[in-house]
Protein backbone atom coordinates (compact mmCIF):
# COMPACT_ATOMS: atom_id res chain seq x y z
CA UNK A 1 0.00 0.00 0.00
CA UNK A 2 1.00 3.31 -0.89
CA UNK A 3 1.73 5.27 2.11
CA UNK A 4 0.88 8.92 3.24
CA UNK A 5 4.36 10.49 4.45
CA UNK A 6 3.44 13.19 7.17
CA UNK A 7 6.63 14.37 8.37
CA UNK A 8 6.87 15.44 4.60
CA UNK A 9 3.87 17.09 3.76
CA UNK A 10 4.45 18.94 6.93
CA UNK A 11 8.05 20.36 5.98
CA UNK A 12 6.68 21.10 2.73
CA UNK A 13 3.62 22.99 3.87
CA UNK A 14 5.50 24.98 7.04
CA UNK A 15 8.63 25.90 4.34
CA UNK A 16 7.34 26.31 1.00
CA UNK A 17 6.23 30.42 1.45
CA UNK A 18 9.10 32.86 2.95
CA UNK A 19 8.23 34.70 5.81
CA UNK A 20 6.49 38.50 5.35
CA UNK A 21 6.82 40.72 8.14
CA UNK A 22 4.00 43.10 8.84
CA UNK A 23 3.96 46.08 11.44
CA UNK A 24 4.28 42.99 14.62
CA UNK A 25 5.59 40.56 12.10
CA UNK A 26 2.95 38.35 11.40
CA UNK A 27 4.27 35.63 9.42
CA UNK A 28 3.30 33.64 6.44
CA UNK A 29 3.31 30.72 8.60
CA UNK A 30 0.74 32.08 10.37
CA UNK A 31 -1.46 32.88 7.09
CA UNK A 32 -0.92 29.73 5.25
CA UNK A 33 -2.31 27.73 8.49
CA UNK A 34 -5.35 29.72 8.94
CA UNK A 35 -4.69 32.34 11.41
CA UNK A 36 -5.29 35.90 10.41
CA UNK A 37 -3.88 39.10 10.97
CA UNK A 38 -3.32 41.49 14.41
CA UNK A 39 -6.50 43.12 13.47
CA UNK A 40 -8.63 39.99 12.28
CA UNK A 41 -7.55 37.84 15.36
CA UNK A 42 -7.97 40.59 17.66
CA UNK A 43 -11.98 40.45 16.57
CA UNK A 44 -11.60 37.01 16.82
CA UNK A 45 -10.42 36.71 20.26
CA UNK A 46 -13.45 39.08 21.51
CA UNK A 47 -14.88 36.62 23.75
CA UNK A 48 -11.81 36.88 26.07
CA UNK A 49 -12.35 40.38 26.98
CA UNK A 50 -12.04 39.64 31.16
CA UNK A 51 -7.98 37.94 30.14
CA UNK A 52 -7.97 41.19 27.63
CA UNK A 53 -8.99 43.86 30.60
CA UNK A 54 -6.14 42.78 32.56
CA UNK A 55 -3.28 43.34 30.43
CA UNK A 56 -2.64 47.04 30.08
CA UNK A 57 -0.12 46.68 26.76
CA UNK A 58 2.17 49.57 26.65
CA UNK A 59 1.87 51.78 24.01
CA UNK A 60 3.98 51.54 20.88
CA UNK A 61 5.92 55.00 20.65
CA UNK A 62 6.52 56.90 17.66
CA UNK A 63 10.03 57.07 17.15
CA UNK A 64 10.41 53.52 18.05
CA UNK A 65 7.47 52.56 15.22
CA UNK A 66 9.74 54.27 12.70
CA UNK A 67 12.79 52.93 13.39
CA UNK A 68 10.76 49.21 13.36
CA UNK A 69 9.45 50.17 9.81
CA UNK A 70 12.55 51.24 8.78
CA UNK A 71 14.25 47.70 10.26
CA UNK A 72 11.16 45.82 8.37
CA UNK A 73 11.86 47.54 5.01
CA UNK A 74 15.33 46.83 4.89
CA UNK A 75 14.39 42.75 5.60
CA UNK A 76 11.47 42.86 2.90
CA UNK A 77 14.65 44.11 0.35
CA UNK A 78 16.39 41.03 1.42
CA UNK A 79 19.38 43.60 3.43
CA UNK A 80 18.93 41.54 6.45
CA UNK A 81 22.37 43.08 8.07
CA UNK A 82 20.49 46.62 7.54
CA UNK A 83 17.70 45.47 9.26
CA UNK A 84 19.50 43.62 12.16
CA UNK A 85 21.73 46.61 12.78
CA UNK A 86 18.84 48.91 12.93
CA UNK A 87 17.41 46.18 15.79
CA UNK A 88 20.64 45.98 17.61
CA UNK A 89 20.90 49.57 18.07
CA UNK A 90 17.41 49.50 19.53
CA UNK A 91 17.90 47.28 22.15
CA UNK A 92 21.15 48.66 23.00
CA UNK A 93 19.79 52.16 23.73
CA UNK A 94 18.74 52.57 27.39
CA UNK A 95 17.54 55.47 29.56
CA UNK A 96 14.73 56.97 28.28
CA UNK A 97 14.82 55.74 25.32
CA UNK A 98 14.96 52.18 26.89
CA UNK A 99 12.16 49.85 24.65
CA UNK A 100 9.47 48.60 26.88
CA UNK A 101 7.52 45.36 26.79
CA UNK A 102 5.77 45.90 23.67
CA UNK A 103 8.23 47.96 21.97
CA UNK A 104 10.65 44.83 22.97
CA UNK A 105 8.50 42.01 21.65
CA UNK A 106 8.25 43.42 17.74
CA UNK A 107 11.90 43.78 17.98
CA UNK A 108 12.01 40.44 18.99
CA UNK A 109 9.31 39.98 16.22
CA UNK A 110 11.18 41.07 13.32
CA UNK A 111 14.37 39.84 14.91
CA UNK A 112 12.64 35.98 14.31
CA UNK A 113 12.02 37.04 10.84
CA UNK A 114 15.55 37.89 10.00
CA UNK A 115 16.32 34.68 11.52
CA UNK A 116 13.94 32.62 9.69
CA UNK A 117 15.15 34.17 5.98
CA UNK A 118 18.21 32.69 7.00
CA UNK A 119 16.72 29.23 7.48
CA UNK A 120 17.65 29.56 11.18
CA UNK A 121 14.95 28.08 12.67
CA UNK A 122 16.28 27.19 16.00
CA UNK A 123 17.75 30.87 16.31
CA UNK A 124 13.99 32.36 14.85
CA UNK A 125 12.64 30.11 17.89
CA UNK A 126 14.37 31.30 20.50
CA UNK A 127 13.86 34.82 19.22
CA UNK A 128 9.64 33.98 19.64
CA UNK A 129 9.91 32.27 23.16
CA UNK A 130 11.27 35.94 23.93
CA UNK A 131 8.26 37.57 22.32
CA UNK A 132 5.62 35.67 24.60
CA UNK A 133 8.20 36.08 27.83
CA UNK A 134 7.58 39.78 27.37
CA UNK A 135 4.90 41.00 29.91
CA UNK A 136 1.34 42.74 29.01
CA UNK A 137 2.16 42.63 25.22
CA UNK A 138 -1.51 41.86 23.36
CA UNK A 139 -3.24 38.64 23.76
CA UNK A 140 -3.53 38.44 20.20
CA UNK A 141 -0.07 39.00 19.43
CA UNK A 142 1.16 36.28 21.52
CA UNK A 143 -1.73 33.67 20.32
CA UNK A 144 -0.34 34.29 17.12
CA UNK A 145 3.04 34.40 18.10
CA UNK A 146 2.36 30.46 20.24
CA UNK A 147 1.00 29.38 17.14
CA UNK A 148 4.24 30.01 15.19
CA UNK A 149 5.94 28.68 18.24
CA UNK A 150 4.65 25.04 17.82
CA UNK A 151 4.98 25.30 14.11
CA UNK A 152 8.73 25.86 14.17
CA UNK A 153 9.47 23.12 16.82
CA UNK A 154 7.51 20.71 14.43
CA UNK A 155 9.87 22.27 11.47
CA UNK A 156 12.93 20.47 13.94
CA UNK A 157 11.27 17.84 14.33
CA UNK A 158 10.72 18.40 18.26
CA UNK A 159 7.62 16.92 18.26
CA UNK A 160 6.55 16.82 22.05
CA UNK A 161 7.75 20.46 22.58
CA UNK A 162 5.39 21.24 19.69
CA UNK A 163 2.84 19.29 20.93
CA UNK A 164 3.26 21.40 23.98
CA UNK A 165 3.12 24.61 22.33
CA UNK A 166 -0.20 23.59 20.35
CA UNK A 167 -2.25 22.52 23.68
CA UNK A 168 -0.86 26.41 25.07
CA UNK A 169 -1.75 28.09 22.01
CA UNK A 170 -5.31 25.59 22.31
CA UNK A 171 -5.87 26.99 26.37
CA UNK A 172 -5.42 30.76 25.17
CA UNK A 173 -7.50 30.81 21.69
CA UNK A 174 -11.84 30.62 21.79
CA UNK A 175 -12.08 29.82 17.90
CA UNK A 176 -9.15 27.32 17.13
CA UNK A 177 -9.67 26.41 13.11
CA UNK A 178 -9.20 23.20 11.11
CA UNK A 179 -5.94 23.76 10.38
CA UNK A 180 -4.81 23.50 13.95
CA UNK A 181 -6.50 20.82 14.59
CA UNK A 182 -4.38 18.68 11.48
CA UNK A 183 -1.09 20.35 12.84
CA UNK A 184 -1.70 18.95 16.57
CA UNK A 185 -2.51 15.73 14.64
CA UNK A 186 0.66 15.69 12.91
CA UNK A 187 2.13 15.87 16.18
CA UNK A 188 0.11 13.11 17.56
CA UNK A 189 1.23 11.03 15.01
CA UNK A 190 4.88 12.11 15.22
CA UNK A 191 5.06 10.58 18.40
CA UNK A 192 3.18 7.59 17.47
CA UNK A 193 -0.63 8.42 19.57
CA UNK A 194 -2.50 7.36 16.48
CA UNK A 195 -5.85 7.47 19.10
CA UNK A 196 -4.90 11.34 19.72
CA UNK A 197 -3.95 11.93 15.91
CA UNK A 198 -7.27 10.53 15.13
CA UNK A 199 -9.09 12.71 17.29
CA UNK A 200 -7.85 15.67 15.88
CA UNK A 201 -7.66 14.97 12.38
CA UNK A 202 -11.36 13.86 12.62
CA UNK A 203 -12.24 17.25 13.96
CA UNK A 204 -10.93 18.94 11.25
CA UNK A 205 -12.41 17.04 8.65
CA UNK A 206 -16.02 17.50 10.56
CA UNK A 207 -15.45 21.35 10.78
CA UNK A 208 -14.68 21.23 7.41
CA UNK A 209 -17.71 19.34 6.26
CA UNK A 210 -19.87 21.39 8.69
CA UNK A 211 -18.74 24.47 6.71
CA UNK A 212 -20.22 23.16 3.61
CA UNK A 213 -16.18 22.77 2.54
CA UNK A 214 -14.82 19.83 0.63
CA UNK A 215 -12.05 17.88 3.52
CA UNK A 216 -8.44 19.06 2.06
CA UNK A 217 -7.15 15.63 0.36
CA UNK A 218 -4.27 16.14 2.69
CA UNK A 219 -6.56 16.01 5.72
CA UNK A 220 -8.27 12.46 4.35
CA UNK A 221 -4.55 11.05 3.45
CA UNK A 222 -3.21 11.75 6.87
CA UNK A 223 -6.54 10.03 8.61
CA UNK A 224 -6.52 7.61 6.10
CA UNK A 225 -2.63 6.65 7.09
CA UNK A 226 -3.59 6.64 10.63
CA UNK A 227 -6.28 4.28 10.51
CA UNK A 228 -4.23 1.82 8.18
CA UNK A 229 -1.05 2.17 11.18
CA UNK A 230 -3.95 1.01 13.60
CA UNK A 231 -4.69 -1.69 11.19
CA UNK A 232 -8.29 -0.55 10.96
CA UNK A 233 -9.11 -1.79 7.83
CA UNK A 234 -12.68 -1.16 7.82
CA UNK A 235 -12.25 2.49 8.40
CA UNK A 236 -9.41 2.85 5.97
CA UNK A 237 -11.84 1.75 3.45
CA UNK A 238 -14.53 4.20 4.30
CA UNK A 239 -11.91 6.96 4.03
CA UNK A 240 -10.32 5.85 0.64
CA UNK A 241 -13.78 5.94 -0.39
CA UNK A 242 -14.76 9.09 0.43
CA UNK A 243 -11.03 10.40 -1.53
CA UNK A 244 -12.52 9.12 -3.85
CA UNK A 245 -15.50 10.86 -4.10
CA UNK A 246 -13.82 14.55 -4.05
CA UNK A 247 -10.51 13.07 -5.39
CA UNK A 248 -10.63 10.39 -7.81
CA UNK A 249 -7.43 9.35 -8.43
CA UNK A 250 -6.06 5.88 -9.62
CA UNK A 251 -3.47 5.59 -6.66
CA UNK A 252 -7.21 5.53 -4.36
CA UNK A 253 -8.61 2.90 -6.82
CA UNK A 254 -5.90 0.59 -5.86
CA UNK A 255 -5.76 1.02 -2.70
CA UNK A 256 -8.96 0.40 -2.00
CA UNK A 257 -9.30 -2.76 -4.02
CA UNK A 258 -6.17 -4.16 -1.45
CA UNK A 259 -8.98 -3.06 1.84
CA UNK A 260 -11.82 -4.85 0.02
CA UNK A 261 -9.21 -8.05 -0.67
CA UNK A 262 -7.86 -7.84 3.27
CA UNK A 263 -12.06 -8.43 4.08
CA UNK A 264 -12.41 -11.36 1.39
CA UNK A 265 -14.92 -8.74 -0.61
CA UNK A 266 -14.15 -10.23 -3.97
CA UNK A 267 -16.84 -9.21 -5.90
CA UNK A 268 -16.03 -5.07 -4.65
CA UNK A 269 -12.34 -5.88 -4.98
CA UNK A 270 -12.29 -6.61 -9.17
CA UNK A 271 -15.21 -4.22 -9.21
CA UNK A 272 -12.54 -1.18 -7.47
CA UNK A 273 -9.53 -2.19 -10.02
CA UNK A 274 -11.74 -2.58 -13.15
CA UNK A 275 -13.13 0.97 -12.63
CA UNK A 276 -9.43 2.15 -12.67
CA UNK A 277 -8.66 -0.48 -15.66
CA UNK A 278 -11.47 0.73 -17.95
CA UNK A 279 -10.37 4.35 -17.10
CA UNK A 280 -6.64 3.45 -18.49
CA UNK A 281 -5.44 4.19 -14.83
CA UNK A 282 -3.53 0.68 -14.37
CA UNK A 283 -0.32 1.24 -16.03
CA UNK A 284 1.67 -0.69 -14.34
CA UNK A 285 2.95 -4.41 -14.18
CA UNK A 286 1.70 -6.01 -11.32
CA UNK A 287 -1.71 -3.86 -11.33
CA UNK A 288 -2.71 -5.54 -14.33
CA UNK A 289 -1.54 -8.66 -13.32
CA UNK A 290 -3.44 -8.32 -10.53
CA UNK A 291 -6.37 -7.27 -12.51
CA UNK A 292 -6.28 -10.49 -14.35
CA UNK A 293 -6.01 -13.21 -11.36
CA UNK A 294 -8.87 -11.40 -10.15
CA UNK A 295 -10.82 -12.05 -13.75
CA UNK A 296 -9.68 -15.52 -13.09
CA UNK A 297 -10.87 -16.05 -9.48
CA UNK A 298 -14.38 -14.45 -10.63
CA UNK A 299 -14.17 -17.48 -13.48
CA UNK A 300 -14.35 -14.27 -16.39
CA UNK A 301 -10.81 -16.13 -17.81
CA UNK A 302 -12.20 -14.08 -21.11
CA UNK A 303 -11.21 -11.00 -19.28
CA UNK A 304 -8.42 -12.23 -18.01
CA UNK A 305 -6.83 -13.19 -21.19
CA UNK A 306 -7.57 -10.05 -22.69
CA UNK A 307 -6.36 -7.62 -19.78
CA UNK A 308 -2.71 -10.15 -20.08
CA UNK A 309 -2.80 -9.91 -24.26
CA UNK A 310 -3.21 -6.11 -24.48
CA UNK A 311 -0.41 -5.36 -21.69
CA UNK A 312 1.85 -7.74 -23.22
CA UNK A 313 1.30 -6.64 -27.04
CA UNK A 314 1.77 -2.58 -25.21
CA UNK A 315 4.57 -3.98 -23.17
CA UNK A 316 2.60 -2.15 -20.18
CA UNK A 317 3.02 -6.16 -18.52
CA UNK A 318 7.16 -7.32 -18.50
CA UNK A 319 7.85 -9.82 -21.21
CA UNK A 320 8.52 -12.97 -18.91
CA UNK A 321 7.91 -16.50 -18.41
CA UNK A 322 5.43 -16.15 -16.16
CA UNK A 323 3.20 -13.09 -17.37
CA UNK A 324 3.11 -15.59 -21.21
CA UNK A 325 1.65 -18.89 -19.11
CA UNK A 326 -1.35 -16.84 -16.94
CA UNK A 327 -2.31 -15.27 -20.51
CA UNK A 328 -2.21 -18.94 -22.17
CA UNK A 329 -3.45 -20.29 -18.49
CA UNK A 330 -6.43 -18.06 -19.26
CA UNK A 331 -7.01 -18.73 -23.25
CA UNK A 332 -7.02 -22.13 -22.70
CA UNK A 333 -9.84 -22.18 -19.72
CA UNK A 334 -11.84 -19.70 -21.59
CA UNK A 335 -11.61 -22.51 -24.87
CA UNK A 336 -9.64 -20.52 -26.68
CA UNK A 337 -6.86 -23.00 -27.78
CA UNK A 338 -5.85 -21.11 -31.09
CA UNK A 339 -4.65 -18.33 -28.15
CA UNK A 340 -3.58 -20.18 -25.91
CA UNK A 341 -1.27 -22.19 -28.04
CA UNK A 342 1.28 -19.06 -28.99
CA UNK A 343 1.63 -17.98 -25.29
CA UNK A 344 2.06 -21.27 -23.66
CA UNK A 345 4.82 -21.57 -26.23
CA UNK A 346 6.15 -18.21 -25.52
CA UNK A 347 6.06 -19.00 -21.73
CA UNK A 348 7.58 -22.26 -22.16
CA UNK A 349 10.54 -20.85 -24.28
CA UNK A 350 11.25 -18.19 -21.88
CA UNK A 351 11.25 -20.84 -19.13
CA UNK A 352 14.45 -23.22 -17.88
CA UNK A 353 12.56 -25.96 -16.92
CA UNK A 354 10.23 -28.51 -18.59
CA UNK A 355 7.32 -28.02 -16.65
CA UNK A 356 5.68 -25.45 -19.34
CA UNK A 357 6.60 -27.48 -21.90
CA UNK A 358 4.48 -30.56 -20.54
CA UNK A 359 1.67 -28.04 -19.95
CA UNK A 360 2.22 -26.55 -23.58
CA UNK A 361 2.13 -30.57 -24.74
CA UNK A 362 -1.78 -30.60 -22.98
CA UNK A 363 -2.71 -27.78 -24.97
CA UNK A 364 -1.69 -29.61 -27.67
CA UNK A 365 -3.59 -32.48 -26.81
CA UNK A 366 -6.66 -30.69 -26.51
CA UNK A 367 -6.45 -29.38 -30.07
CA UNK A 368 -5.73 -32.83 -31.56
CA UNK A 369 -1.99 -31.91 -32.30
CA UNK A 370 -0.65 -34.84 -31.09
CA UNK A 371 2.75 -34.94 -32.80
CA UNK A 372 3.23 -31.11 -31.38
CA UNK A 373 2.53 -32.94 -27.88
CA UNK A 374 4.67 -35.27 -28.39
CA UNK A 375 8.01 -33.23 -29.10
CA UNK A 376 6.48 -30.64 -26.17
CA UNK A 377 5.91 -33.53 -23.43
CA UNK A 378 9.79 -35.33 -24.21
CA UNK A 379 11.09 -31.87 -24.29
CA UNK A 380 9.60 -31.15 -21.15
CA UNK A 381 10.67 -34.51 -19.23
CA UNK A 382 14.17 -34.40 -20.93
CA UNK A 383 14.99 -30.96 -19.64
CA UNK A 384 13.65 -31.29 -15.70
CA UNK A 385 11.42 -29.80 -13.47
CA UNK A 386 8.44 -31.14 -13.98
CA UNK A 387 6.25 -31.36 -11.46
CA UNK A 388 3.87 -33.88 -12.02
CA UNK A 389 6.21 -36.20 -14.52
CA UNK A 390 3.68 -39.37 -13.92
CA UNK A 391 0.79 -36.97 -15.46
CA UNK A 392 3.04 -35.79 -18.49
CA UNK A 393 3.71 -39.61 -19.69
CA UNK A 394 0.23 -40.21 -19.37
CA UNK A 395 -0.42 -37.23 -21.78
CA UNK A 396 2.21 -38.43 -24.10
CA UNK A 397 0.88 -41.84 -24.02
CA UNK A 398 -2.86 -40.38 -24.97
CA UNK A 399 -1.02 -38.45 -28.05
CA UNK A 400 1.18 -41.91 -29.29
CA UNK A 401 -2.09 -44.03 -28.87
CA UNK A 402 -3.88 -41.23 -31.15
CA UNK A 403 -0.87 -41.54 -33.40
CA UNK A 404 -1.14 -45.54 -33.57
CA UNK A 405 1.64 -45.79 -32.00
CA UNK A 406 1.02 -48.01 -29.76
CA UNK A 407 4.33 -49.36 -28.56
CA UNK A 408 5.65 -46.16 -27.78
CA UNK A 409 2.09 -45.92 -25.97
CA UNK A 410 2.86 -48.53 -23.91
CA UNK A 411 5.98 -47.59 -22.58
CA UNK A 412 4.87 -43.95 -21.64
CA UNK A 413 1.62 -45.48 -19.70
CA UNK A 414 4.20 -48.28 -17.93
CA UNK A 415 6.16 -45.24 -16.99
CA UNK A 416 3.33 -43.33 -16.00
CA UNK A 417 2.40 -46.39 -13.82
CA UNK A 418 5.48 -46.23 -11.59
CA UNK A 419 3.89 -43.06 -9.75
CA UNK A 420 1.12 -44.48 -7.70
CA UNK A 421 -0.72 -41.24 -8.30
CA UNK A 422 -1.34 -42.49 -11.80
CA UNK A 423 -0.90 -46.04 -11.38
CA UNK A 424 -4.82 -46.60 -12.26
CA UNK A 425 -5.35 -44.69 -14.68
CA UNK A 426 -2.62 -45.80 -16.56
CA UNK A 427 -3.54 -49.77 -16.02
CA UNK A 428 -7.07 -48.59 -17.44
CA UNK A 429 -5.35 -47.12 -20.65
CA UNK A 430 -3.40 -50.24 -20.69
CA UNK A 431 -6.17 -51.97 -20.95
CA UNK A 432 -8.03 -49.99 -23.33
CA UNK A 433 -4.97 -50.09 -25.59
CA UNK A 434 -4.73 -54.08 -25.11
CA UNK A 435 -8.66 -54.34 -25.71
CA UNK A 436 -8.31 -51.95 -28.49
CA UNK A 437 -5.57 -54.22 -30.30
CA UNK A 438 -7.26 -57.44 -29.77
CA UNK A 439 -10.57 -56.20 -31.75
CA UNK A 440 -8.37 -54.76 -34.69
CA UNK A 441 -7.12 -58.35 -34.91
CA UNK A 442 -9.74 -60.03 -34.49
CA UNK A 443 -11.76 -58.07 -37.57
CA UNK A 444 -8.50 -58.15 -39.67
CA UNK A 445 -9.08 -62.23 -38.85
CA UNK A 446 -12.56 -62.38 -39.67
CA UNK A 447 -12.05 -60.07 -42.72
CA UNK A 448 -8.85 -62.63 -43.92
CA UNK A 449 -11.29 -65.33 -43.08
CA UNK A 450 -14.36 -63.56 -45.42
CA UNK A 451 -12.04 -62.75 -47.77
CA UNK A 452 -11.16 -66.67 -48.37
CA UNK A 453 -14.31 -68.26 -48.31
CA UNK A 454 -15.65 -65.54 -51.03
CA UNK A 455 -12.54 -66.64 -52.68
CA UNK A 456 -13.63 -70.27 -52.70
CA UNK A 457 -17.46 -69.22 -53.09
CA UNK A 458 -16.38 -67.94 -56.78
CA UNK A 459 -14.32 -70.51 -57.51
CA UNK A 460 -17.19 -72.99 -57.49
CA UNK A 461 -19.65 -70.68 -59.26
CA UNK A 462 -17.80 -69.34 -61.80
CA UNK A 463 -20.50 -67.79 -63.65
CA UNK A 464 -21.52 -65.55 -60.67
CA UNK A 465 -18.42 -63.67 -60.57
CA UNK A 466 -19.75 -60.16 -60.81
CA UNK A 467 -21.94 -60.67 -57.95
CA UNK A 468 -19.75 -62.55 -55.77
CA UNK A 469 -17.03 -59.25 -56.47
CA UNK A 470 -19.72 -56.58 -55.41
CA UNK A 471 -20.49 -58.97 -51.73
CA UNK A 472 -16.80 -59.19 -51.17
CA UNK A 473 -16.45 -55.57 -51.73
CA UNK A 474 -19.30 -54.83 -49.72
CA UNK A 475 -17.80 -56.92 -46.29
CA UNK A 476 -14.05 -55.43 -46.82
CA UNK A 477 -16.28 -51.98 -46.33
CA UNK A 478 -17.66 -53.40 -43.18
CA UNK A 479 -14.44 -55.10 -41.71
CA UNK A 480 -12.77 -51.48 -42.01
CA UNK A 481 -16.10 -49.68 -40.48
CA UNK A 482 -15.80 -51.41 -37.62
CA UNK A 483 -12.01 -51.78 -37.34
CA UNK A 484 -12.00 -48.03 -36.96
CA UNK A 485 -14.46 -48.00 -34.23
CA UNK A 486 -12.63 -48.00 -30.81
CA UNK A 487 -13.79 -49.85 -28.26
CA UNK A 488 -15.65 -49.43 -25.58
CA UNK A 489 -14.70 -48.38 -22.12
CA UNK A 490 -11.94 -45.58 -23.33
CA UNK A 491 -10.82 -44.01 -20.05
CA UNK A 492 -11.32 -40.17 -20.10
CA UNK A 493 -8.28 -37.51 -21.17
CA UNK A 494 -7.05 -37.25 -17.52
CA UNK A 495 -4.62 -34.66 -19.21
CA UNK A 496 -7.03 -32.81 -20.36
CA UNK A 497 -9.06 -32.56 -17.27
CA UNK A 498 -6.04 -31.85 -14.89
CA UNK A 499 -4.29 -29.18 -17.77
Amino acid sequence: MNRFKPTTWLRATLLAVPVLATQVAITQLQIDTGLHPLAVAVAAEGDKQSERETRRTPALRNEVYEKLTEAQEAAEAKDLATAKRILDEMIANSGKKALNSYEMANVYNLYAFIQYSKEDYAGALKSYEKVVSQPDIPVAMEINTRFTIAQLYFVQEQWQQGIDAMLKWFSMTDKPNANAYILLAQGYYQVKDYDKALVNVDKAIAMSKAANQIPKEQWLNLARFLYFEKNDIKNTEAVLEELLTYYPKKEYWVQLSHMYGEQEKTSEQLAALETAYVQSMLDKDNEQVMMAYLYLNADVPYKAAKVMDKGLSNKTIEDKSKNWELTGNAWRQAQELEKAIPAMEAAAASSDKGELYARLGNIYLDNDEFSKAITAINKGLSRGGVKRPDTARLVLGMAYFNLNQYDKAREAFNAAASDERSAGYAKQWIGYMDSELARQQSLKDESAGNAAQQADASAQTPGDDKAADEASGEKVSQDKEKAEEPAAGKPEDKGKAEG
